[in-house]
């Protein structure tokens, strides 16, 4: 098959760019990003002279880079995993640069799939589309969709574009939805690596407020075996909950990441929660399971010491991307928080 990857320098794109070339090898893939913070070219060296793999800087929301690459390539499937993502961004910078890439870059990618025939569509979505659950049960594919916040917004929002190109022009376009994804490449942004990064380098580890929000944790490689499984057996129409069936109270994850590190718990920061955080996700993988014959593979506790192992072994990588405008992004996430209104909570 000939693949585009959107958002391939990504944390999850470029995970699933080394999974399809290592587990594929007739497989090859064109990959477009537009490197915006979170896309990292260093997350694919070790595929740099990959004939197999073609990098393209170029952005989905532009009509003329997607055009030009449909008319350069014949695909045989297109994954869109290009999104502005972290709901802290998305609160804090607001929504419209989330609308224009993750609702009108994956128009754009639509009209081009059907405009070229492309025989498969697949868009990479997020349980945070779902809201937040009770404290039981588990979200199916049947679970209405109540987005919380403007990045899940337009995560919907986008889903239901492919949905509209499915019903109403006939593509064949399917949907996954992941639960919260760990594991190396990981902008350190997002709770693991930054516990992490910040464990090592003894600073303060600032936790949204009593902790005990609860996130259903699945490694990378089972997210991209999701994927990857979804794309060659999903049936077109079809949504498909990819979770790692590990759901716990964030302040577990952190407490163990310190055990992993040998790092005291008097390093975890209690800080002000911000505004409308979901209190709980957990998903429920039947249909994959039973239709596609997909579950993880990874047992958590064995997972997360592999992710705390690369990124002590991979210091170099996180540190160029915490200087410059992480550590801008940072502050303006957690600065006000661990400093202000109210003060850091005990």
């Amino acid at each position: 098959m000939k693949l585009l990857v959107t958002g391939g320098a990504g944390f999850i794109g470029s995970n699933f760019v080394h999974y399809i070339l290592k587990t594929h090898p007739t497989d090859e893939i064109v990959n477009i990003d537009a490197l915006t913070y979170a896309g990292n070219l260093e997350n694919l060296t070790d595929i740099r002279d990959n004939s197999r793999h073609v990098f393209v800087h170029g952005d989905i929301t532009s009509t003329r880079d997607v055009n030009r690459l449909f008319r350069e390539h014949r695909f045989d499937a297109v994954l869109n995993f290009a999104a502005e993502s972290h709901v802290d961004r998305s609160l804090h910078m607001g929504p419209r640069e989330f609308i224009k890439t993750n609702i009108m870059g994956t128009q754009i990618l639509l009209d081009a799939a059907r405009k070229h025939k492309v025989p498969r569509f697949l868009q990479v979505s997020t349980d945070e589309v779902y809201g937040s659950l009770g404290p039981t049960g588990a979200f199916t594919e049947e679970t209405p969709i109540q987005p919380n916040n403007p990045y899940s917004a337009t995560k919907a929002g986008a889903d239901f574009m492919v949905r509209a190109a499915q019903h109403s022009h006939g593509l064949d376009a399917v949907i996954t939805r992941c639960s919260n994804n760990f594991g190396p490449y990981q902008f350190p942004e997002k709770l693991i690596p930054l516990m992490i990064s910040n464990a090592l380098a003894d600073k303060p580890l600032p936790v949204y407020g009593d902790g005990l929000h609860v996130r259903d944790w699945i490694y990378v490689m089972d997210h991209c075996s999701g994927i990857d499984t979804v794309l060659r057996k999903g049936k077109s129409g079809e949504v498909y909950n990819l979770g790692g069936n590990y759901d716990v109270p964030n302040i577990e994850i952190v407490k163990g990441i310190l055990k992993i590190l040998g790092k005291p718990k008097s390093l975890i920061s209690y800080v002000k929660d911000r505004p409308g955080h979901d209190r709980r996700y957990a998903m429920d993988n039947t249909r994959a399971k039973t239709e596609l014959g997909w579950e993880p593979a990874h047992r958590f506790e064995d997972a997360l010491k592999e992710t705390v192992n690369w990124y002590v072994a991979n210091k170099t990588w996180w540190d160029r991307i915490r200087s410059g405008e992480y550590l801008k992004a940072y502050d303006k996430m957690y600065g006000w928080r661990e400093k202000g209104d109210k003060g850091v909570q005990g």
